[in-house]
């Protein structure tokens, strides 16, 4: 990939990262869409620790942003008295996520190489965004008020995000919601389960970036993973500003959106 290639997809993968409309997703469709002719070796080898290690420049954003979570999260494994339900509630709900991703990884892997799948998950993507919305008004719980197993299911849900075209923010916020967290709760937690994740996926594909053969790959993304980064600080910093506000379908002009995008996709694969 060029530079400006390498860019562009960065860019993308920090602004849809954290909005709930896919940025494996579109890390395949804007590809396809910019008709850049990729590789099959390249999409099939490279491509996705190309993707995480964008992920991880997302992932240290969020990381920065939710300073104060961490800082709490951190302090109290090495203070006996303090609260240990946030940490615990993180654990839980990233379990589910690791354990599928572990266990599917090569067929997962396999699925960033397809543009139709990609579309037809944003598609259904979306409807979960908008059946997810009408239970936001039930929303009334911090995250410290979350059982385990409610952490649980929400990691579950989560697990979508594993495949392209899934939101793994919208699908963990979805969660939230049916579990009976607040908008800016809901978000706040799944941004919170998307750090220990990234890092996961960064441990298991970014070291294939430092093979002889990919080191001029490696390179190119670094600088995609610092422009992800900061586009992701820009865009987590809009998202929660977005979900403090709106209290009554916040999530509704993401599922259009990605109903308009995945239609348009799926129609030029048979136009």
């Amino acid at each position: 990939m060029t530079i400006l290639q390498t860019l562009i997809l960065a860019i993308v993968q920090g602004i849809t990262e954290l909005f709930p409309i896919s940025s494996a997703g579109h890390a395949v469709l804007a590809p396809y869409i910019l008709r850049w002719h990729l590789s099959p070796t390249f999409l099939n080898e490279n491509f996705l620790p190309f993707v995480v290690m964008m992920h991880l420049g997302t992932s240290i954003a969020l990381f920065i942003f939710f300073w104060k979570d961490w800082k709490g999260v951190i302090t109290s494994i090495f203070n006996s008295k303090s609260s240990k339900k946030l940490l615990l509630l993180i654990i839980v709900g990233t379990i589910p996520a690791a354990i599928i991703g572990f266990i599917f990884n090569s067929k997962l892997t396999s699925l960033f190489g397809s543009a139709l799948a990609a579309s037809i998950f944003l598609i259904l993507n979306g409807f979960i965004l908008f059946v997810g919305e009408s239970a936001t008004s039930r929303g009334k719980k911090s995250i410290e008020d979350l059982s385990y197993g409610q952490a649980a299911i929400i990691g579950l849900f989560q697990s979508l995000g594993l495949i392209p075209g899934f939101s793994r923010s919208g699908s963990s916020m979805t969660a939230g919601f049916w579990m009976g967290l607040e908008h800016e709760e809901s978000a706040r937690f799944s941004m919170l389960l998307a750090t220990p994740i990234i890092a996961g996926a960064s441990v298991l594909e970014i070291p294939k970036l430092f093979k002889a053969a990919n080191r001029p790959l490696l390179h190119s993304a670094i600088i995609g993973g610092i422009a992800a980064g900061i586009c992701a600080l820009i865009s987590v910093n809009i998202l929660m500003r977005w979900f403090n506000k709106k209290e009554v379908n916040a999530m509704r002009p993401f599922s259009f959106y990605c109903w308009i995008v995945g239609g348009l996709v799926l129609i030029s694969h048979f136009v």
